[in-house]
């Protein structure tokens, strides 16, 4: 029922910084919970951060926390990720996905962007 679009990625150097948005259209957004996940290639789709539709709970994978931000913004619709110090490992496609609750569980999240690829490179 909601739709959703990522934006944002790019090519950075190690230790630089990046913000991804997830803009979402179609429904009532407050109710979602929002995850972003990554894929890098040769690797298991990972969990990197969620949070609820109050933006009260904030999950972080373990691989991140710390350096990643996750915030919504409800009037608008739009989630973001800040990236800070960012390390080549962080190299990606970063999905985000809406789903009933914040969870590292990526089964319950049933609706999925298209993607936005984030490059870490010098």
């Amino acid at each position: 029922q909601v739709q959703l679009l990522e934006s944002g990625g790019g090519l950075v150097q190690p230790g630089g910084s990046l913000t991804l948005s997830c803009a979402a259209s179609g429904r009532a957004f407050s109710v979602d919970a929002i995850g972003w996940f990554r894929r890098a290639p040769g690797k298991e789709r990972e969990f990197v951060a969620a949070i609820d539709g109050d933006g009260i709970l904030t999950l972080y994978g373990e691989l991140v926390e710390g350096r990643f931000t996750i915030a919504r913004d409800n009037a608008t619709n739009t989630v973001y990720l800040q990236m800070n110090n960012l390390k080549p490992e962080d190299t990606a496609a970063y999905y985000c996905a809406a789903g009933p609750k914040a969870s590292y569980r990526q089964h319950l999240y049933q609706n999925w962007g298209q993607g936005t690829q984030v490059t870490v490179s010098s």
